[in-house]
């Protein structure tokens, strides 16, 4: 029987400094792990005495980045792809796509809400408002209209019944446009009843669940460059 691999999760820290802070390309590599039920041990480094703790182990480096077997990995998406080849059947499941349109939903929605958030109600905001609301719209149109071959129901999740490596990179970040947005903008996924049902899917899987850093972490994050509209 093959040894299994050493793997070593390095995740950003906290304001406590111990427990997992806000970072959604974390919390996308601690997802694959869990859903890989490969054996992997996090540990949460405090950015504020990174260079201390970092400059042996991951020179230039931030979180988040993978030891495997004493090798350094630091690219999101290479270390996703190396987890996904490397962690493969029989004895760790696939986590791959069935469907290329599950790839890319909702893929513009962080960074249209990045733009949303952190501007006044002046300017621009109306068009940012515009273009924020139209990818989620977009989103949740592929939630409800994207359907499981076997049941002719739409799929729990981007790509079907079960997490895969979409979920992975989209939960992270929908969860925080869920949190800051109900917070700056009074907003949230009641009326998107595709988004609405998927994120109530996904609160229910430990392996979503337990990988999200508190709301107030969240918050905190964002309580220098997100801003508030009056009434």
């Amino acid at each position: 029987m093959a040894e299994c691999p050493k793997i070593e999760l390095f995740l950003k820290a906290s304001g406590d400094a111990e427990s997992v802070g806000n970072c959604p390309f974390g919390q996308r590599l601690f997802m694959i792990l869990w859903l890989k039920r490969a054996n992997f041990t996090v540990t949460t480094v405090d950015m504020k005495r990174a260079p201390d703790v970092l400059k042996n182990l991951a020179p230039g480096s931030q979180p988040p980045f993978l030891l495997f077997n004493g090798e350094l990995k630091t690219d999101t998406n290479k270390i996703e792809e190396f987890l996904e080849e490397a962690l493969a059947p029989p004895l760790y499941p696939k986590l791959c796509c069935c469907h290329n349109s599950s790839k890319t939903a909702g893929e513009d929605i962080f960074r249209t809400f990045s733009a949303y958030i952190k501007i006044g109600k002046h300017g621009l905001y109306e068009q940012l408002e515009k273009k924020f609301l139209r990818s989620l719209t977009r989103l949740d149109q592929y939630l409800t209209s994207a359907l499981d071959h076997d049941s002719n129901h739409p799929r729990t999740f981007l790509d079907g019944d079960t997490l895969t490596l979409a979920d992975c990179n989209l939960l992270p970040k929908l969860h925080i446009v869920r949190v800051v947005c109900k917070k700056y903008r009074g907003l949230d996924f009641e009326d998107l009843k595709g988004i609405s049902r998927y994120m109530a899917e996904a609160d229910q899987k430990e392996e979503f669940k337990y990988t999200c850093p508190p709301d107030s972490e969240i918050l905190h994050a964002y309580s220098s460059v997100a801003t508030y509209w009056d009434k």
